[in-house]
């Protein structure tokens, strides 16, 4: 391959933080062919700012979860773009099926001990996150909480593994590879860091070196195409790849950077990739997972909590959710919590995550409403008024995502693979990286968040980078 940096032609498939990311770095590099074809008719992927209530919500990502080693934390920490959230969740009342308030220092005691019993540290752990929470729980309550009630702390440990499923993005914590758990590194510092009033679009904004302007391109100006569903990247044609859209296009380009979701992935890679993908490639696709965790924003006239209560947990008695679970509302078993919004305080937000998470993204919105309703009269002594504007998300449903976000699965430890076959690039018969993959799903370290997302389309632009430097020294 004689060409260069200057005419080699780099097709970007996604417009997330990662394909920016990928194409900006690109451009900084001195390439000067970069495309970047987008399904949606926005940017920013999983990262989705809209207007809401007082000033914005994020629809997708909506924290950054840490500071030292978080390449989005790096990015803005000189210019307040970000705040400390601190301890939001210190004043969460862990509420029971029958109204009961447990007492906060029994709750704070026993959502600790639920907290320190997911693996940690540096020992390898070969089962499910599931196993070893319930089993190190279990050994903590005999060891600090002898006496409590077997009941309340049975009730409280599932409403902690629902808690932490949404932060996994999983069904339930079994499937949630303990190994992968503990390689995940975690970024020190507050790991609820807001953006005012801002939300995430205005990182992205600075990551394509954008003016304030919400539809200011910056450098990647004239370089984005909108409504561009790949279906087809064929490397076995003569022009390196040809690139097929939905609506007919085609582009030729001598490197594809791939940046969409796990979920779209698993659902197309036979038919999006032409030949096949590698064997180790579509092990991974096939054994990592697309979690679904779905947000509710509920907009009132004025905040409906007391003032001393930022939300509220659910902790499910055995025989409410024995009724539950023989009703149209069963989906509302998954639902975490409920709590305050920084800068909105009118707001109220609510999190679902899994299986009942995707049932409820094929409800009505009048029916999701209606349980929340009944959800709020179910647990909270006092009266929730019907909300003046209500928004959710429905990431499954949506085709250029099925999922918000991935995690490693105890499948893929069996069968020995993870990101790092889904970030290893297909070369052609000379050993050229022509096929590359991103997002944050190919982060081993990093996986489910932005700051992987980013640093996965750094690494795939700095690997054609270091290709062609490679080449002009020779």
């Amino acid at each position: 391959m004689s060409k260069s940096r200057e005419i080699v032609r780099i097709v970007v498939v996604g417009a997330g933080a990662s394909g920016i990311a990928a194409a900006t770095r690109l451009l900084e590099k001195g390439f000067k062919n970069v495309q970047i074809l987008e399904a949606e008719n926005r940017l920013g992927g999983r990262i989705h700012t809209i207007p809401f209530a007082d000033n914005v919500v994020d629809l997708g990502a909506q924290w950054c979860h840490g500071e030292k080693g978080n390449a989005v934390y790096e990015l803005v920490k000189d210019i307040y773009l970000l705040e400390r959230t601190g301890d939001l969740f210190g004043t969460v009342r862990c509420v029971r099926s029958n109204k009961e308030e447990v007492p906060q220092e029994l709750a704070i005691t026993l959502r600790g001990i639920a907290a320190s019993s997911i693996p940690d540290g540096p020992s390898p752990y070969a089962g499910s996150v599931g196993e070893y929470m319930s089993q190190k729980y279990w050994q903590q309550i005999n060891i600090q909480l002898p006496s409590v009630d077997r009941t309340l702390a049975e009730e409280m440990l599932e409403s902690c593994k629902r808690s932490e499923s949404s932060l996994e993005g999983s069904d339930n914590l079994l499937e949630v590879s303990g190994r992968g758990h503990l390689e995940f590194a975690e970024s020190d510092g507050d790991q609820l860091l807001n953006w005012r009033d801002l939300g995430f679009e205005r990182f992205l904004r600075l990551l394509r070196s954008a003016s304030d302007q919400p539809d200011d391109l910056g450098v990647l100006k004239g370089r984005v195409h909108y409504q561009k569903r790949v279906t087809e990247i064929n490397s076995n044609c003569p022009c390196n790849l040809e690139v097929r859209c939905s609506d007919g296009e085609t582009l030729n380009a001598d490197h594809v950077i791939c940046t969409v979701s796990l979920g779209v992935l698993q659902e197309q890679h036979t038919t999006l990739f032409v030949p096949a993908l590698p064997a180790a490639k579509v092990n991974a696709i096939k054994s990592l997972k697309l979690g679904t965790v779905n947000k509710f924003y509920l907009e009132f006239a004025a905040q409906p909590l007391p003032s001393d209560c930022a939300g509220f947990y659910c902790l499910w008695m055995e025989q409410d959710l024995e009724v539950l679970r023989s009703s149209e509302l069963f989906w509302l078993e998954s639902i975490s919590g409920c709590h305050r919004v920084s800068y909105q305080p009118r707001l109220l937000q609510a999190w679902i995550a899994g299986e009942h998470a995707r049932h409820m993204e094929t409800l009505t919105e009048e029916k999701v409403l209606n349980g929340l309703s009944w959800l709020f009269r179910k647990f909270l002594n006092f009266d929730v008024p019907q909300p003046k504007r209500f928004v959710r998300t429905q990431w499954h449903s949506n085709p250029n995502f099925r999922g918000s976000y991935s995690f490693r699965t105890t499948k893929a430890d069996e069968l020995s693979t993870g990101p790092w076959d889904l970030e290893t690039p297909v070369m052609n018969e000379n050993g050229q990286p022509i096929l590359l993959f991103a997002g944050e799903a190919s982060s081993k370290t990093h996986y489910s968040t932005v700051h992987g997302a980013v640093e996965a389309g750094w690494r795939e632009a700095d690997r054609l980078s270091d290709f062609y430097q490679d080449i002009s020294t020779k």
